[in-house]
């Protein structure tokens, strides 16, 4: 069997293969071809879609351009993907034609993970939308009026109430911000028996009103949460505490402190406990796409911005060093040492020049002249990358947002005709995983489309040749 010579046709491609080249690897497909014809046609049509046996040309309704990739295991012991296939669609190639993953190229392993995290993330949208849908009826009164406020605060595009609740809260964020800044305006403020400068009595009864709007806010979403634990040490809620807080001790503070410290002491306090309240202009980022992409870009942009911070430290202790001893033999001279000559650097590098220091020698300006040259370039290198994470991320929210309406546009559509018969079953599968609910089996099928996301279900689909990756 070992000479034997078999004839594969792949989607119109017919390709040679001799048994001793595919016998080095016995377990996949096309080595159970070799010794397949022993065992008759039950056992041929097992393996393939149709068979010719006067030209023993074997039949696959396969991606031809997968097969090409995948074939070159048993020439080079390992496979590369060609661009432009879809790397979900190449692995199911691979499974279908029984060769390991591991042959895969690392580099193409990076384009397949990346892809599986953009499905899981669709799969993880879609399923979030059909919890929202969904109702258990064998839940409490409570638990669905946990699920209904957690929705009314939490997802505005769930409800035309809930987005009027989500521009609300961002218009008493806004307020509340404008408001402390138009209370530190001398002429708007008022004076106390003792002569000390506080707030007007109006703008106070505002702020007033919006941190119990932001305490009942937080309370409620609190109560509601599903995750309490996780609710509470959460980046953005902890910004909601540091948002709120600083009012209450400050009251406190206020009315019970001056029996405990000196007056001075608890004006001071206070003083600093509302300089706290600048945090509640990040509580934004919750109702921002905008801030929240920029916040993840930054994340991701930590080795640029790390160069850039490397790139500026070198070049403020050099020009500092340089500056401070050029200008050394000038009388007048405002470079007094170099940790000083720091202060000057910084502002130098990055083109803001307050003029309080300034050089006064020729070579002193020389070498203000290369420093903030430099600063512009080590300012300019890293920027393109950060923009570049910016972007991609942006793009690739929308992107993953349009695949998951798509998705369930999909289902909407197989389920008002009809055609998804074993969507129902796939879906009680899926609710047995701690989803359940039998919202789901009445009203929305599972799609057997070419966006279907496997994830959704543990059931294998294969495409052929004529499906394509959307």
């Amino acid at each position: 069997s070992e000479e034997m010579e078999i004839v594969v046709n792949v989607g119109g491609v017919r390709q040679v293969f001799y048994g001793d080249n595919l016998n080095q690897y016995p377990e996949t497909r096309l080595a159970e071809l070799v010794n397949c014809l022993s065992g008759g046609y039950d056992t041929i049509f097992s393996l393939c879609d149709d068979y010719d046996p006067g030209k023993r040309e074997f039949y696959f309704d396969r991606d031809p351009d997968a097969f090409k990739c995948i074939i070159d295991v048993y020439y080079f012991g390992e496979i590369h993907m060609k661009k432009g296939i879809c790397p979900i669609c190449f692995k199911n190639e691979m499974e279908f034609w029984k060769v390991d993953l591991n042959f895969l190229d690392d580099c193409c392993k990076t384009h397949l993970s990346e892809k599986k995290e953009e499905l899981e993330e669709i799969a993880r949208r879609v399923q979030l939308i059909l919890d929202d849908l969904g109702v258990d009826a064998s839940e409490s009164r409570w638990k669905r009026c946990q699920k209904c406020i957690w929705k009314f605060l939490e997802k505005p595009e769930s409800s035309y109430p809930a987005r009027v609740i989500a521009v609300l809260s961002f218009l008493f964020i806004l307020t509340s911000s404008v408001v402390m800044c138009v209370g530190t305006i001398p002429d708007l403020q008022v004076v106390d028996a003792e002569g000390n400068r506080m707030e007007h009595p109006t703008l106070d009864s505002i702020e007033t009103a919006c941190i119990g709007w932001f305490t009942m806010e937080y309370v409620l979403r609190l109560i509601s949460s599903p995750n309490k634990l996780h609710f509470a040490l959460s980046f953005m809620n902890i910004v909601d505490v540091l948002a709120i807080l600083p009012f209450y001790v400050s009251l406190t503070l206020t009315h019970l402190g001056a029996k405990l410290m000196e007056l001075s002491n608890v004006q001071q306090a206070v003083q600093a406990l509302r300089i706290m309240r600048i945090a509640r202009i990040f509580k934004l980022a919750r109702h921002s796409s905008g801030l929240q992409t920029l916040t993840y870009a930054l994340k991701r942009s930590f080795k640029e911005l790390g160069l850039l911070l490397m790139y500026l430290a070198v070049g403020i202790f050099v020009f500092s060093a340089l500056g401070y001893t050029m200008e050394q033999s000038h009388p007048e001279t405002l470079f007094k040492s170099i940790p000083q000559s720091f202060w000057w650097a910084i502002i130098t590098m990055t083109t803001v020049g307050y003029g309080d220091i300034y050089p006064k020698t020729t070579l002193g300006k020389l070498n203000a002249a290369i420093s903030f040259l430099c600063g512009v370039i080590a300012i300019a290198l890293p920027i393109h990358p950060i923009i570049n994470n910016f972007v991609r991320y942006y793009n690739k929210q929308r992107v993953l947002e349009t695949a998951a309406k798509h998705e369930l546009e999909l289902m909407e559509l197989n389920s008002a005709e009809g055609k998804a018969t074993g969507s129902r079953s796939e879906l009680e599968d899926l609710s047995r995983e701690g989803k359940e609910g039998p919202f789901y089996s009445s009203r929305i099928k599972v799609s057997h489309s070419d966006t279907f996301i496997h994830l959704l279900s543990e059931e294998k689909h294969y495409r052929t040749r004529l499906q394509s990756c959307k």
